[in-house]
């Protein structure tokens, strides 16, 4: 277990990580919101890396609610089917791209009620649609951002959810947009479930983890 880490040492960890990454990014591939939404979807359980070796071949076909709706479901699984759970992604976009036609005149909403109630999008999916294309202080709680959060002592939860609101709560308003993007690599290629690089992190003297010294 970790102590939580005092409000100066929260400054100091993202005052380094923006030093190091002034302008972090999602690593999904996307070149419209709609784009970065059907990414998000396919991304569960599933690696960037895998889903952008898919949408590099889905996107210049197929980038909008219509034109996937023309491929329709099977079409749309020869382009996914690399990607785990392919099958019931497939389902729930086509539902998704019926639900913006209908709904919001093709386009992505920006409001968490409705990015919810869109086929295939939790509260995760709709948390990185928010940040990443709308600007919104959302925090998107993965494995890598549950996994920091608790270990470090940052923000600690049981749950998502919780440490989402421990999150939104204990970061530094100014770090706040960007947040959501530091933790995910941080904890992707520093701070890893097994074997974390502790000698090589840069925020190693502010982390409240007792482990942290066999690493």
């Amino acid at each position: 277990m970790s102590r939580p880490m005092n409000p100066d040492k929260r400054q100091a960890f993202f005052e380094r990580l923006a030093e190091i990454n002034p302008k972090p990014e999602t690593e999904l591939e996307y070149s419209n919101t709609f784009e970065l939404l059907i990414a998000v979807i396919l991304s569960a359980q599933a690696t960037d890396v895998g889903v952008n070796k898919a949408t590099r071949k889905l996107f210049p076909v197929a980038n909008t609610p219509a034109a996937i709706l023309a491929l329709g479901e099977d079409g749309l699984k020869n382009y996914i089917r690399t990607i785990g759970l392919f099958n019931s992604k497939a389902k729930n976009i086509i539902k998704t791209c019926n639900a913006l036609i209908e709904q919001h005149n093709g386009e992505v909403p920006e409001q968490r009620s409705a990015l919810e109630a869109l086929p295939g999008v939790g509260r995760k999916t709709a948390n990185v649609v928010l940040n990443t294309a709308f600007k919104q202080p959302a925090m998107a709680v993965d494995t890598h951002i549950f996994r920091v959060s608790n270990r470090t002592g940052l923000a600690k939860g049981k749950t998502p959810l919780a440490v989402e609101k421990a999150l939104l709560k204990r970061v530094p308003a100014a770090y706040l947009l960007d947040a959501h993007h530091w933790l995910i690599l941080h904890g992707r290629y520093t701070c890893k479930a097994r074997n974390p690089l502790c000698s090589k992190c840069p925020v190693i003297d502010l982390c409240n983890w007792k482990e942290r010294s066999a690493y």
